[in-house]
């Protein structure tokens, strides 16, 4: 092969581990920002644990979520731990 087709080889490797790893990790995060910039007291939320719940208050980074119907079962989480959420207005954001 020649010097030429060396380049083009490793151009279109450069390239397709672009489009198939860098570029959808971008696309998500950009997404996960904003979900999280979304957020409002009222939502209900799937947390990445698994658990469903409502946000009853918030600061910057962290979330008091209310679980249940037991007003006792109140736990703060950062706000990256929001998988899913859905507006008190029934509009939904998901995966």
């Amino acid at each position: 092969m020649s010097t030429v087709g060396w380049i083009i080889y490793l151009v279109a490797i450069v390239a397709m581990f672009y489009f198939i790893g860098i570029k959808p990790q971008q696309k998500e995060r950009k997404r996960q920002q904003e979900l999280l910039a979304s957020v409002a007291v009222g939502d209900t939320v799937l947390t990445t644990s698994g658990f469903y719940g409502v946000i009853i208050d918030m600061t910057d980074d962290t979330v008091i979520v209310e679980f249940g119907n037991n007003k006792n079962c109140r736990i703060p989480m950062q706000k990256a731990a929001i998988a899913e959420l859905e507006k008190a207005n029934g509009a939904e954001d998901k995966k």
